[in-house]
């Protein structure tokens, strides 16, 4: 089963957005997710990762929760 861990920077306040993500990806998926880890972190860092392999991260890509779901989902389908 797929595992998502959503990093997040404390000092920068990102631990509000890091929660409605987890929460949208265990909406989405539910128990076809083994975990939805929320990961603390700093200097900035917001990143996704399903099983290891970085499907956001804040550096590259623009934000939109809908877009993570769907590459984490791309994951979960491979997976099942």
């Amino acid at each position: 089963m797929t595992t998502v861990e959503i990093e997040y920077c404390v000092p920068c306040g990102m631990r509000d957005r890091a929660v409605d993500l987890q929460t949208d990806v265990l909406e989405a998926f539910g128990q076809r997710v083994e975990a939805v880890s929320l990961v603390t972190g700093d200097d900035g860092v917001f990143e996704v990762r399903a099983d290891g392999e970085v499907v956001f991260d804040k550096e590259n890509d623009e934000y939109d929760a809908d877009a993570i779901v769907d590459a984490i989902g791309d994951r979960v389908g491979a997976a099942a």
